[in-house]
């Protein structure tokens, strides 16, 4: 009989109502060799009485007791070990009952079931040989029931509006200040809060500073620029920091010294969003050193802030002096229930195929970062409609705020453009440019690199004896002419500089598997760009943690981007990753997140590297492709390949147009050179299969991009996409059908969330002893009692899967983490034994057996209980503070350190709620040992930790280490900066 892994519930569930047979379960399959021990609750397999086909078919009774199957059985299907492909994965059902009819009734029913699902992928299989596979094992568990589907409810919001009022406000001078607000509707569905924006209360020495709020959520942002400009410089000096305060969520930092450390990489990614859009509406020739900064105060954890920071940090900015030719805001976008959704809430985004950032001026939109789950294109730009249509509105109203509130642009500091400049080199150079551009052709990079050397040292040579003072004017317009030549040559003649048709693709090469012990490997060339790329699998344990205010996070899946300056002939900085290689691998990272399978089905965490060998356009799209073969050549069945292109475009003046690029002044350009992209206006990043998209990201360097343009190099892009992936499949048509015998295989198993203790064990003893006794790699336990195995030898996983369902078998919980816990490890609460030996004498010194450790304290059995395990042992408390006569800062920590399993202490007695009492201390003290640096105790905190002094005999007292503060700062640093 046949069936699909897709359709084993179904198959169930029928089979449950189609006939009274007397039980069923679904359950793996297992080699033959290893029946007679798959089951602890039958005594002996029953071997005689049932036919080799359910030898080791274990069957559920209604009362909860298995046996196994002695009656007629009918056995569907195989099921596949943890981590094989989707395709090769198949299931078991066993039936038991004693009525032929009822079993051919129920064939009958998974007959039906099957034929109605529309995979057909998994082979035929010989029911009467079910034990033909010797690598599958009893691993699989029962999947849950799906959950009901995701319902969208929007509430109904007031029609898009903004309002700008004036209140006053006491000033520290004595006077009165006024205080603008400004307070917009969106007016989409789902948004009832309305965006209020301040200025005038708070950072008054700022060059500008406001505070935005939404909901309970806050953010504080400031815009300020030096007196002085910078005249070495050819280039506009922006910086933007971005943090998240743990406070603002009501936690602290877990770094040593509880503060707020370095960006982490979310924070990096955020600045990024808010310096896109901006810094190409600031006027050219700007020099003054400018910074833009913003914190988040308060946040409700309703919605996210990342389109939150770059409205209030682009609404500082207009506020303040600095020339910036029009208000910006942002939104968010997803696409949910088949409806587009503004600024969803966290909860809503957990369902969303779409997570889109726009930021725009009221005009047109500037900047695009988005990832998807294969949408289409056309559904890309209705969303960017749909944000910016929110967008418009708050640009509207920050406009009025800015004339009420904005101070004057200053101008004055930007040198005039010379008079003649642009004519003189016209005339003089662009027949070199020209003859520059026509010498093009694959591998041109090196010849036109040192043509355009030797021409911009001609041009300031000459440029400077007639123009004087006018350097950085004189670099300024060569770009600008060789932008004008560029678009020229391919407005008139559809080619490039590199001798390419416009929507052409460089030449590909792709190869796989380069390195032998690395789990998969791929190395992709795309003309002079090429990455190397590698994937690594791992269990649980290998996943990725980041700790931010909306809680901790845990990544499965990640990408790292290397960019070393050698990719491009040079020398630098080596090191941590700056903040382009942080922004490139995430981009790359969400274009392959939608390919990956579900955690249920490859319970892998899985981590890609991308290192890039060479570059000359795009290796953050070279990325995608190299990455992909790599996940592929690793075996990780993905849902489909994906590639990635990087669009280009290019306008004959920035000023065209109002600086908006529309269709009659542009010119789209496919897989874009280095040079282009320097010289373009527009960086066009678009991922995805051959059905959508995964992730797409837009810079523009004018003053906007309309939505028809936007849609024209979307539809370009999908034709190179394809070809990409046409290319692709000749070095790997799909994922490998094995994995590497590199990879860990990993199991993973549920159980009750009281008995987490015991797989632990005090202080980890318990876990640490499984992981070494069996030869696993990992075993990881989340807090959900879900437990993941991995290991090379799958006969020793099974071993310790097997350990871990014994240790949880028995009644009584073990505890979260390692605790003495309680209750009966699920149903109804049973009532706890108690200890019913002899009482403990107080004063008497017992040896006690560590049970569980807390930050409060240890647990110990000073007392043993029944010899059948009927009875506990007596427990009692050793408290922290009478752990040691010094200050205990961590009870784990302290006792890992001890390496013992039990403890000498004193029996205090029971407090006030008849609990036992132990002290160490008290032990400690009576032999007469003292605390380092004598009797009077050390200080701790400024706090004198006092000791007590007994009859005994006294130890000499060892003298006091001192350290400076100075010593106790810079170890602390180290210890931070280790931590983050």
């Amino acid at each position: 009989m046949r069936f699909p892994p897709s359709a084993v519930l179904s198959v169930v569930f029928v089979a449950a109502a189609y006939s009274g047979v007397d039980a069923f379960v679904v359950l793996p399959r297992r080699p033959v060799a290893s029946s007679s021990s798959s089951s602890s609750s039958s005594s002996s397999p029953s071997s005689s009485s049932s036919s080799s086909s359910n030898a080791d078919i274990i069957v559920v009774n209604d009362d909860g007791s298995s046996s196994p199957s002695r009656g007629k059985s009918v056995v569907v299907g195989v099921a596949g070990w943890v981590g094989r492909p989707r395709s090769s994965r198949r299931a078991s059902i066993a039936v038991d009952g004693s009525d032929e009819e009822d079993l051919a009734d129920i064939a009958s029913a998974v007959d039906y079931v099957v034929d109605d699902d529309d995979d057909d992928d998994d082979a035929d299989v010989d029911a009467s040989n079910p034990h033909d596979d010797d690598e599958f094992a009893d691993l699989a568990e029962p999947r849950p029931e799906e959950p009901e589907p995701y319902r969208l409810i929007l509430e109904d919001v007031p029609p898009p509006s903004y309002d700008v009022n004036e209140s006053e406000h006491p000033s520290p001078a004595g006077g009165i200040d006024p205080v603008h607000r400004l307070t917009v509707n969106l007016g989409k569905p789902g948004h009832p809060e309305p965006i209020i924006i301040e200025t005038g209360r708070i950072g008054r020495q700022a060059g500008a500073a406001v505070t935005l709020a939404r909901g309970d959520t806050v953010l504080y942002a400031t815009a300020c620029r030096d007196d002085d400009r910078r005249d070495n410089i050819d280039f506009l000096p922006l910086s933007v920091e971005h943090q998240e305060r743990f406070s603002s969520a009501g936690m602290t930092s877990g770094a040593f010294n509880k503060r707020d450390g370095r960006p982490a990489e979310h924070e990096i990614l955020v600045c990024r969003l808010i310096d896109r859009p901006l810094r190409p509406l600031i006027a050219d020739g700007w020099r003054h050193e400018t910074q833009l900064l913003s914190w988040i105060l308060s946040y409700d954890g309703v919605r996210t802030c990342d389109p939150l920071a770059i409205t209030a940090s682009a609404a500082a900015l207009w506020l303040s002096d600095v020339p910036l030719s029009k208000p910006v805001a942002a939104a968010m976008v997803g696409y949910i229930d088949g409806q587009l959704v503004l600024n969803p809430t966290v909860e809503q985004m957990k369902h969303s195929r779409l997570n889109l950032t726009i930021a725009g001026t009221k005009d047109a939109v500037l900047m695009i970062e988005g990832a998807a789950d294969f949408l289409p294109e056309s559904l890309m730009v209705e969303a960017v409609s749909f944000g910016h249509d929110a967008i418009k509105v708050q640009c509207l109203g920050l406009e009025e705020l800015g004339k009420v509130a904005g101070k004057v642009k200053k101008y004055d500091s930007i040198d005039p453009f010379p008079d003649g400049l642009r004519e003189a080199m016209e005339e003089s150079y662009t027949s070199i440019i020209d003859s520059i551009y026509a010498s093009g052709g694959p591998g041109s990079k090196a010849d036109q690199s040192s043509a355009t050397s030797a021409l911009s040292s001609l041009v300031m040579e000459e440029m400077e004896a007639i123009y004087p003072d006018q350097r950085y004017a004189i670099k300024s317009e060569l770009k600008a002419l060789m932008c004008r030549r560029m678009y020229d040559l391919a407005s008139t003649t559809h080619t490039r500089i590199d001798g390419r048709r416009l929507d052409e693709i460089r030449a590909i090469d792709a190869d796989v598997g380069l390195f032998p012990r690395v789990h998969g490997s791929a190395l992709f060339t795309r003309g002079q760009t090429q990455v190397v790329a590698t994937a690594t699998l791992g269990d649980s344990g290998m996943r990725q943690k980041i700790d931010r205010i909306s809680g901790m996070e845990q990544k499965r899946f990640y990408l790292q981007y290397t960019f070393p300056p050698s990719c491009v002939g040079e020398t630098g900085r080596v090191g941590a990753p700056g903040r382009r290689e942080v922004g490139h691998g995430n981009l790359a990272e969400r274009a392959l997140i939608p390919a990956l399978p579900s955690e249920d089905d490859f319970p892998y965490a899985i981590r890609v590297e991308s290192l890039v060998t060479e570059s000359n356009g795009s290796s953050s799209m070279a990325s995608v492709c190299g990455g992909c073969l790599a996940l592929m050549d690793a075996g990780v069945p993905i849902v489909s390949p994906v590639a990635g292109i990087a669009m280009g475009m290019l306008l004959k003046d920035k000023k065209d147009g109002g600086g908006v690029a529309t269709d009659d002044n542009a010119v789209i350009l496919s897989d874009i050179l280095g040079t282009e992209d320097a010289l373009g206006t527009m960086d066009f990043k678009v991922a995805g299969n051959r059905e959508g998209i995964t992730t797409f990201q837009l810079d523009i360097k004018c003053e906007g991009l309309t939505l028809e343009t936007m849609k024209r190099a979307l539809d370009q892009a999908r034709v190179g996409r394809l070809h990409i992936l046409d290319e692709m499949e000749k070095a790997l048509t799909g994922p490998r059908s094995d994995l590497p015998p590199t990879v860990p295989k990993v199991v993973k198993m549920k159980i009750p969330e009281d008995s987490i203790g015991k797989v632990i064990g005090p202080g980890g003893r318990q876990i640490r002893a499984l992981i070494e006794d069996f030869g696993l790699t990992n075993i990881d336990v989340e807090e959900n009692g879900e437990v993941q195995v991995s290991g090379f030898d799958m006969e020793q996983i099974e071993k310790a899967r097997e350990m871990i369902v014994a240790l949880t078998a028995s009644t009584g919980g073990g505890g979260r983490r390692g605790g003495r816990g309680g209750g009966s490890g699920g149903g109804e609460m049973q009532p706890r034994p108690e200890y019913v030996g002899p009482a403990p004498e107080e004063g008497k010194t017992y040896t006690g057996k560590i049970t569980g450790i807390h930050q409060f304290g240890v647990f110990l059995e000073i007392l043993p209980g029944a010899e059948d395990g009927s009875t506990p042992g007596l427990e009692g408390l050793c408290h922290v503070s009478d752990l040691h006569i010094e200050r205990v800062r961590s009870c784990e920590g302290f006792v890992r350190g001890m390496n013992t399993e039990t403890l000498e202490v004193i029996y205090l007695g029971k407090n006030k709620k008849g609990q036992h009492q132990l002290s160490r201390k008290a032990v400690l003290e009576a032999r007469g040992v003292k605390p380092r640096g004598g009797s009077a105790g050390r200080d701790y905190g400024g706090r004198k930790m006092e000791s007590r002094q007994s009859d005994g005999p006294s130890a000499a007292a060892t003298p006091e280490i001192q350290m400076s503060k100075e010593e106790i700062d810079v170890i602390a640093e180290a210890i931070e900066n280790a931590m983050e």
